[in-house]
């Protein structure tokens, strides 16, 4: 029987508006994981940090976080890929001097440049997340793998012209994720799939958001949850319900892995 798996985005996927696993979508996931053939990953956004608690409700250790600059194979790390040091403090300066924070991650801290913006408390309170400490020299002295920049919608543009460098997702009405030229979700999942000796034809996944685009079209079926937003529903292959309407389980079930 043909080795299959499953990667699962988190925030709208996995959590609801709530920030709580639905039971059936619990219970979906200890059903997939009895499969011998059938391995189950997460590929989020978010920080290794900020996915813990919901990898060990899952019984979940193998991981695309960052967007794909981070993976994580069974606990062990599978590949990195941080943001270039030089480009990342120049944007930041322009930042700056634009009176936009940032937030600067890696695979077990988050610092701010700022204290206590209203931009970073609503978007991370979004997440139901705390706004991060300030730290001045956090990302001067360690490898950043994703920065968050608070930018509204009509001052995105600069970035993008000005700092092409890096590629930027939005994930928030007031925030942006700056990942890596290139980087994306399929990337990670990529890396992942020649550990795992899988075809991309024979993985599935499911995803909602913006950040999701690339996953759904890279695997061999894209799964987009009833509530995504309308560029993931155009670029997967089928839709579920809503993820509070079972969606996990009845897209598991359409795709024929129930």
């Amino acid at each position: 029987m043909d080795k299959k798996v499953v990667f699962f985005d988190i925030d709208g996927t996995l959590l609801n508006e709530n920030n709580v696993i639905p039971e059936s979508t619990k219970n979906a996931i200890k059903e997939l994981q009895k499969k011998d053939n059938i391995f189950v990953a997460i590929a989020t956004g978010r920080a290794p940090l900020h996915l813990r608690e919901i990898s060990s409700q899952l019984g979940i250790d193998s991981y695309v976080s960052f967007n794909g600059s981070y993976v994580v194979f069974n606990g062990e790390v599978l590949s990195s890929n941080p943001l270039a040091k030089k480009e990342m403090l120049e944007l930041e300066a322009r930042a700056r001097e634009n009176g936009h924070p940032m937030v600067f991650l890696n695979e077990s801290d988050i610092y701010a440049n700022v204290s206590d913006h209203p931009a970073i408390l609503s978007s991370m309170g979004s997440l139901n997340l705390p706004h991060p400490d300030k730290h001045e020299s956090f990302h001067h002295d360690n490898s950043i793998y994703q920065a968050l920049l608070f930018v509204d919608k009509n001052e995105e543009s600069f970035y993008s012209t000005n700092h092409a460098f890096f590629d930027y997702v939005r994930w928030h009405e007031r925030a942006i994720d700056v990942l890596p030229s290139g980087g994306s979700k399929a990337k990670g999942i990529e890396n992942m799939l020649k550990e795992l000796n899988i075809d991309k034809k024979d993985a599935f996944a499911f995803g909602d958001g913006l950040n999701d685009l690339e996953m759904l079209q890279y695997v061999g079926c894209g799964i987009a949850m009833g509530n995504a937003v309308e560029e993931a529903k155009k670029a997967a292959d089928i839709v579920t319900d809503h993820v509070n309407d079972d969606g996990i389980y009845k897209g598991l079930v359409k795709v024929g892995l129930l």
